[in-house]
């Protein structure tokens, strides 16, 4: 009967120490990035490979743009035709203005031999009829001119916006990674044809790693943003390293537990993602297993 006692009071203890010491469980993952074409053409030089780094707005590679080129040096030679066809205006008026203040002159001259006799009203009135006309022709000539000159301004500002759009797309030929990070896979290879959407490479920040872990809602009870936790990173065998974290983000809606997930209570199916970030020391890896101890 002791014997038996004695049997018993073992199991209890084996069960016992099989509980779980963690209060929730996950893998590590990163924000990926995926970097794809914003043009169309050949891949003349992509010189990454999985595993390099990349930084932020540096280009890794270049896509062929000499057609690009070519239609920007047209609309530059077309720019500079239009420029060179805009009106002087003040050159182009210059002789009226003269003829104008040439007559206004006599007619003040005859105006006084009026006065005294030595002129007649005919020629008073013939000299400012014609400073009327010449009036005429010069506001009619800088009407015509204002208006090409408008004409010729505006094709420039349509010019310069197709300048600038080739510019833009010129600019997306070259290939780079909006954010800095590390080169997960590698989609596309120099001598390729890209079409815009066209995935090139996928880019995660490593030093900006997290993990995605489950907790049942009595636990989430005690969990809120903002608190310090331990993050125990599982590399397998008795490989094990304590990382402190912090909780940023609790899901507003549970999920079924995913099958690859243990829970603290295993008979809880309805769990919810919670991501704690860690600072990496350069051993962790997305799709590390990882436990959290609160």
């Amino acid at each position: 009967m002791k014997r038996i006692v004695y049997i018993a009071a073992m199991l209890v203890a084996v069960s016992c120490g099989k509980e779980s010491e963690f209060d929730a469980q996950g893998t590590f993952e990163a924000t990926e990035v995926v970097i794809s074409s914003e043009a169309n053409g050949k891949i003349l030089d992509f010189d990454v490979v999985e595993g390099s780094i990349v930084e932020t707005d540096k280009p890794v590679g270049a896509i062929d743009s000499v057609q690009l080129h070519l239609q920007r040096k047209q609309l530059l030679a077309q720019h500079s035709a239009l420029l060179g066809s805009r009106p002087d205006v003040k050159k182009q008026v210059a002789s009226l203005r003269e003829q104008i203040a040439k007559h206004k002159s006599e007619l003040r001259r005859v105006e006084n031999m009026l006065k005294d006799g030595a002129a007649t009203q005919k020629q008073y009135d013939d000299i400012e009829a014609q400073v009327k006309i010449l009036e005429t022709q010069l506001d009619a000539t800088l009407s015509t001119l204002d208006k090409n000159t408008t004409t010729i301004n505006n094709n420039l500002l349509a010019l310069e916006a197709q300048i600038a759009a080739l510019d833009d797309r010129i600019s997306k030929c070259r290939i780079v990674s909006p954010v800095s990070g590390t080169v997960l896979v590698k989609y596309a290879q120099a001598g390729e044809l890209a079409t815009v959407g066209k995935p090139l490479m996928k880019v995660a920040d490593l030093d900006k790693i997290y993990l995605r872990a489950y907790f049942t809602s009595e636990q989430l009870a005690k969990v809120n943003l903002g608190d310090e936790v331990t993050v125990v990173a599982d590399f397998g065998g008795d490989e094990r390293y304590n990382y402190a974290g912090r909780i940023e983000w609790i899901s507003s809606e549970s999920e079924f537990t995913p099958k690859s997930i243990q829970t603290k209570d295993s008979r809880a199916n309805l769990v919810y993602a919670v991501k704690i970030a860690v600072e990496n020391d350069g051993r962790l890896k997305i799709g590390l297993a990882g436990e959290v101890i609160l």
